[in-house]
């Protein structure tokens, strides 16, 4: 039992610190969030002689530099300014943005690397160049049928919409024109991180807490009990380095009742004496101690005669009486 307690308690502290460590984690990154829950960034300045700014596969570009923007709960917003206004940002199939812009010059962008700062963007040339005969000059971007979202200043869209076929964000100004410099502003919203926040704390708190409670039990003595032939006790009691192995149990109160206190009362008509054990005692203080008043034997009678002299001086003397001591078990 010992044993499956500790590897329980181990078990618990691998899955307990990692959770801890995550859901402080995200405590230290919800605190960059603006007071709306809203984790904003800012792009350098994306500047093109084409006439749009393209990011093929939106989806494929977040899930290599941004996956965290790819959850459920996650909604993106993107606002786009150029010098002479409000920018269009659409979004589209990727096959109906490629058809649409074969002809005419743009830039497609390869990498957004994620830094301090303003977030450096690195771009492609696509289409033909701005002086190839037979280039387009302007290319409007409203009123085109396959936009699935289209905004002018800015776009939200969530993962949910990235789903399916591939999909292409296009920047672009409202008029077509060429000679792009537009200023990008992104904002990200994650409805997930508080409840993952406090439930990663949550939980690595309760299982590293029930770890701690499992490795830091105090343990139990264990009794052991020896099942042997009787011949083969001498050998255990030598294995042991015992004499016996009586002692080694508990040991068994005495069956036999201890003897009861013998009390003396006094006898006679006098004050009450305290009383006291007669254990021990080697003989009684007084008469009065004695359980049964000791019997005396009676002298021989002796006839005294006050004449003189004797009458009958040839009688001989009566012999002296010997008393036995008090006490003595003779008398």
């Amino acid at each position: 039992m010992r044993f499956v307690r500790m590897i329980a308690g181990v078990l618990l502290l691998v899955v307990g610190i990692p959770a801890l460590f995550a859901g402080g984690g995200l405590w230290l990154v919800t605190r960059h969030a603006d007071p709306g829950g809203a984790f904003a960034a800012r792009f350098e300045t994306v500047r093109t002689p084409g006439h749009a700014v393209v990011i093929t596969d939106l989806d494929r570009l977040l899930r290599q530099d941004a996956p965290f923007a790819r959850t459920a709960q996650t909604r993106l917003r993107l606002d786009a300014h150029t010098t002479g206004g409000p920018a269009f940002v659409g979004l589209a199939p990727t096959a109906e943005v490629r058809g649409w812009l074969e002809a005419v010059p743009h830039a497609t962008v390869r990498r957004v690397a994620l830094a301090r700062g303003p977030l450096p963007v690195r771009l492609d040339p696509a289409g033909p160049a701005t002086d190839t005969p037979g280039a387009a000059t302007a290319v409007t971007p409203l009123g085109r049928p396959f936009w699935v979202r289209e905004g002018i200043g800015s776009l939200e869209w969530s993962a949910d919409d990235l789903a399916g076929e591939p999909m292409s964000l296009v920047v672009m100004r409202p008029d077509g024109a060429a000679d792009v410099a537009v200023e990008l502003r992104a904002e990200l919203r994650a409805g997930w991180t508080g409840p993952a926040t406090w439930g990663l704390l949550t939980v690595g708190v309760l299982l590293v807490v029930c770890a701690a409670l499992l490795l830091l039990r105090p343990l139990r003595p264990r009794e052991v009990i020896f099942v042997v032939e009787p011949d083969q006790v001498p050998v255990l009691a030598g294995r042991l380095g015992v004499t016996s192995l009586s002692g080694l149990g508990p040991r068994q109160p005495d069956p036999t009742p201890p003897l009861p206190v013998r009390q003396l009362a006094p006898v006679g008509a006098g004050a009450a004496a305290p009383s006291r054990s007669a254990i021990g005692a080697a003989r009684a203080a007084t008469l009065a101690d004695l359980d049964e008043p000791v019997r005396l034997p009676r002298p021989p009678e002796v006839r005294l005669s006050l004449a003189w002299p004797p009458a009958d001086p040839d009688e001989p003397t009566a012999r002296p009486v010997t008393v036995p001591p008090v006490g003595d078990p003779a008398g």
